[in-house]
């Protein structure tokens, strides 16, 4: 049996395990095996950090985020939750689409649409209701609580996604492109509330975005990923103080010069 100073020495190590890892991954599509998509992907994502990748198109920042959800296997090397190797979607990992529409069920309310996951989880009606309410509240949606999906505005529908995720309690939220449809005040209102909400709920965020600019703002880090195939060029430590303003912290010279560092390893990739 072991002593007293190896099981703490195993706690220690277990306690400092990153939230998400991958381990030398690789993703191969097509029958032959011969179109890769993510080569030698290594990367840790600390407990309660927001981590942002950008890359082009097609350098297989999807394919990421759905081998960290679970959703796929990688086909070489591991993916890593809470040190224990992925096999599946988890309510601990919760993931925000960028097709908010197609992502609500149209035929349920904003309050239904929240509730969803409170029911398959098996919560009384009691619980969902007070549990629903304080989520409509929190993301300003309480003049729409009985309102469907259509009747809905692009940002209102997003947030019903973004609470939709919260009901579940996730320790961990990944997030594919879920501001790139919407226009420049309603992004940057709910890159603000996603950043409160992710400090307040202390939730582990990935974050996949095309635009420099947003990766920096809502990043602690940006890995930055090539294409042909996808692959880790660079991870940039951001280091801009919090909270946040979208004036005075897009301003900042290091806010510009990270946003210089990524344009150019991207354009040269």
């Amino acid at each position: 049996m072991p002593d007293v100073e190896t099981r703490t020495r195993a706690a220690d190590a277990a306690s400092e395990a990153p939230a998400l890892a991958l381990r030398d991954v690789g993703v191969v599509f097509g029958a032959e095996a011969n179109r890769p998509v993510l080569a030698n992907i290594s990367l840790d994502v600390r407990e309660g950090e927001f981590l942002s990748i950008v890359g082009p198109s097609g350098c297989g920042k999807t394919t990421l985020l759905r081998l960290l959800a679970g959703l796929m296997k990688p086909t070489t090397g591991d993916v890593l939750f809470e040190g224990k190797r992925v096999d599946g979607p988890s309510r601990a990992r919760a993931i925000v689409f960028q097709d908010y529409a197609n992502a609500l069920l149209p035929w349920r309310t904003v309050a239904g649409n929240i509730a969803l996951p409170l029911e398959r989880a098996g919560l009384s009606k009691p619980e969902r209701e007070a549990r629903v309410a304080a989520l409509v509240a929190k993301m300003g949606l309480d003049a729409a609580a009985n309102r469907y999906p259509a009747q809905l505005s692009g940002g209102m529908q997003q947030r019903v996604q973004i609470a939709r995720c919260l009901a579940q309690k996730p320790r961990v939220m990944l997030m594919d492109e879920p501001f790139g449809a919407l226009d420049a005040l309603t992004r940057q209102t709910l890159q603000d509330e996603l950043l409160a909400l992710a400090a307040e709920q202390r939730v582990t965020t990935v974050f996949i975005t095309h635009d420099l600019e947003e990766a920096i703002y809502l990043g602690d880090r940006v890995i930055a990923l090539a294409a042909n195939p996808g692959r880790v060029v660079e991870t940039i430590d951001v280091g801009l103080p919090k909270p946040r303003n979208q004036l005075t912290t897009r301003e900042d010279p290091a806010f510009l010069a990270r946003r210089h560092r990524l344009f150019g390893l991207l354009q040269g990739h």
